[in-house]
């Protein structure tokens, strides 16, 4: 009677879903708590649960699950509980993921941090893509594959025991006690783990922060998809039906904007291509210059994803480890440049270098030029020998219309590999798709990326390759009128506010088509001592933007998005996107995106009234 009701409610809410449910990719962080990820939305939903309220006005209230799709959704959320009611578990013990390879990857990662034996036992196959013998020596995790006739021969085992299911029903579980970790894969929807006893609690943190940094959740159309089967709901439409067509377009496209040869490869995130960049180059370091130690070098304030991810990579492989790269406010990314690659020449180490261009939040440009001679300049080992050239890793996400990797561009004589977060600029906030490209110096490169994109099965989805095919064509064009919008508001501050300091492009650089429409706000202090103003910014801050999101709540939001197709998105970096930054690292401004379409005028009076406030 329990499954019943529980399907029937998901039923109703399936059928009621708001459309943002399905179609936002980014959450206000104004009503999101990151300590209640998940727990507060949960909390609220079986409250309308218990009352039988299913109402889409209802549900359209419900606090935010989680800031940033990728990690997580309404959607995730409601299928998630779904089957942790049906199986009597905790929906913590839920996760879904859009990859089916990586929940498992999730148990091995952590296992090989306790030094617990793992057991992956299997009846039919495995996801296609899974490859032991990589994901042992390229990974660093040891596991024993064991394949059983059904989940009833599954052996006692003394470590943790994962149980892969191609049997995609979900109401058809059986949760066997010797068994602590069931993954359930579904088609082309990516699979669902249950965590089992109590004794597994200590993983899902774990678990969860794989997902959050090496995939994404499962998509909330997919999940959508999946919880119509769940209740019984016909459903419509075939995702794959245009497929071939919109990937082919997506790929000229590309090569059309960055102006390259090589075949772009497309990922569920950004974060996804990242991590398909770093074991791809691991990889190819171990083949090339075996036994030689591997260096990452990365701003340790950079993004808090790439920063964080680049870290757990290395925390698994002792031939890996993190070199800082100072690249904001008094250091130059030049001669932070100069001075690591030395050093790393001197090891006789392979160097591999991740930087955001422009730098975020602080919107700083290198010397374009003085980088080219720093990358490509010919360093000598301790011994006297040719020292390791660098391969040159770069976030592009704020600039995507730079041509860095075309034979004419500075970047040209450097192995470059360059990739995007499609969540922003090239799908304008409608998927969270990412790409990756090289340069004719990095090509070869590229077959050792695709290879781990395909092993964490963390390629596009056919509906997030569909709205790049529909985005991506004018995704310069709103490029260059988000610029213009957001230099007329950075001058307007300026004279409003001449005593804010304000990071962003100089005109020079706009002329080298560096034409980013975000900014960042560092607004003017007072106290007595050094806590005094930092906690008075702090405040100032959160007033502007309080006042934007209340007087211009239908464009004005509270979130870390970037190149949304409408509006103007206000964060506070080290709250947000610098999140698992060290603290010293962190910047405690306001970072500002402007979109290409928005209210200039209601933006301007807002922030007049905002300075007439503080005197």
């Amino acid at each position: 009677m329990e499954d019943n009701k529980t399907l029937n409610y998901t039923k109703k809410v399936v059928e009621n879903a708001p459309t943002d449910w399905l179609n936002l990719t980014t959450h206000r962080l104004d009503i999101y708590k990151e300590e209640l990820a998940k727990t507060e939305f949960l909390e609220k939903f079986e409250s309308l649960f218990e009352a039988k309220i299913a109402e889409k006005t209802a549900l359209s209230e419900l606090p935010t699950a989680y800031d940033y799709i990728r990690l997580g959704h309404p959607l995730s959320t409601v299928l998630e509980w779904t089957i942790a009611k049906q199986n009597r578990l905790n929906p913590d013990s839920v996760i879904a993921f859009s990859s089916k390879t990586i929940p498992v990857l999730a148990v091995l990662r952590k296992n090989l941090f306790d030094k617990k034996n793992t057991q992956v036992v299997y009846t039919e196959e495995l996801p296609e893509a899974f490859d032991e013998e990589i994901i042992k020596l390229v990974y660093g995790y040891s596991f024993e594959l064991n394949k059983v006739s059904s989940i009833e021969e599954v052996p006692a085992f003394d470590g943790s025991t994962i149980f892969v299911s191609q049997e995609d029903d979900l109401n058809k579980i059986s949760l066997q006690q010797n068994i602590d970790f069931f993954v359930s894969t579904q088609a082309n929807l990516g699979s669902v783990l249950l965590v089992n006893g109590k004794e597994n609690e200590s993983y899902i943190s774990a678990i969860q922060h794989v997902r959050r940094r090496e995939t994404i959740a499962m998509t909330p159309p997919d999940c959508y998809t999946l919880l119509q089967k769940l209740t019984g709901i016909s459903a419509t439409g075939d995702p794959n039906s245009k497929f071939d067509a919109d990937k082919a377009k997506v790929l000229k496209t590309i090569k059309e904007i960055t102006a390259t040869d090589t075949t772009a490869l497309l990922g569920s995130c950004g974060l996804s291509v990242q991590y398909a960049i770093m074991m791809g180059l691991i990889e190819d370091a171990m083949e090339k210059h075996e036994g030689k130690a591997i260096k990452i070098i990365v701003p340790p304030n950079c993004y808090g994803g790439t920063n964080d991810q680049a870290r757990r990579v290395a925390a698994c492989l002792e031939n890996v480890e993190i070199l800082d790269l100072a690249v904001d406010g008094d250091s130059d990314m030049v001669n932070s440049t100069e001075q690591v690659l030395e050093a790393v020449a001197k090891d006789n180490a392979v160097p591999y270098i991740i930087a955001e261009i422009p730098t975020n939040p602080r919107v700083e440009v290198p010397v374009m030029e003085a980088l080219r001679k720093a990358l490509s300049k010919e360093r000598k080992t301790a011994n006297g020998e040719k020292a390791i050239d660098p391969v040159f890793i770069l976030d592009q996400t704020f600039c995507p219309n730079i041509q860095f990797l075309s034979e004419e561009g500075i970047l040209s004589e450097v192995q470059t590999i360059s990739y995007v977060s499609g969540s922003k600029f090239p799908s304008g906030g409608k998927c969270t798709a990412g790409y990756v490209s090289a340069n004719r110096k990095a090509a070869s490169l590229m077959d050792k990326i695709e290879k781990h994109l395909i092993l964490c099965d963390n390629e596009a989805t056919p509906l997030q390759t569909a709205i790049l095919a529909e985005q991506l064509p004018s995704m310069n064009e709103r490029i260059a009128d988000a610029y213009k919008n957001t230099r007329e508001f950075v001058s307007f501050i300026r004279e409003t506010l001449p005593t804010a300091k304000i990071n962003f492009v100089s005109e020079e650089l706009a002329q080298a088509d560096f034409t980013p429409s975000v900014f960042s706000l560092d607004l003017p202090t007072k106290g007595n001592t050094p806590e005094e103003r930092e906690n008075y910014k702090r405040a100032l801050n959160l007033k502007l933007i309080n006042m934007m999101i209340t007087e211009i709540p239908e464009e004005s939001k509270y979130c870390v998005s970037y190149g949304q197709l409408k509006g103007c998105y206000w964060t506070i970096p080290a709250t947000s996107t610098q999140g698992t930054t060290k603290e010293e690292d962190k910047d405690y401004i306001a970072r500002v995106s402007v979109s290409p379409d928005l209210d200039l005028k209601k933006h301007k009076e807002v922030f007049v009234n905002f300075v007439n406030s503080i005197g």
